[in-house]
């Protein structure tokens, strides 16, 4: 989807599968360009593990994310651009 960024829900978690301490997913979804004040919006293949994401970056200290249950399993279904640029 045009302007999303790739953050696999694995990296939140920390070697023994535990989630990483808020200030790490803080710095990691920064890093990926969310801010407290923007809209985040997250989605997977099926909208399932896309909900990891969500609780995690709750966790981080980013309330308000929503998730888009259509996920890449219906927005592929459209005629909308699946990438911008090369």
């Amino acid at each position: 989807m045009p302007g999303a960024v790739n953050l696999p829900y694995g990296g939140n978690l920390d070697p023994e599968r535990r989630f990483l301490p808020p200030e790490e997913l803080r710095e990691r979804f920064e890093a990926a360009g969310v801010t407290a004040d923007g809209e985040t919006v997250v989605y997977c293949g099926s909208g399932v593990t896309a909900c990891h994401d969500l609780l995690t970056s709750e966790h981080a200290g980013f309330p308000g994310g929503r998730l888009y249950p259509g996920s890449w399993s219906q927005y592929a279904a459209t005629d909308r651009p699946a990438a911008t640029g090369a």
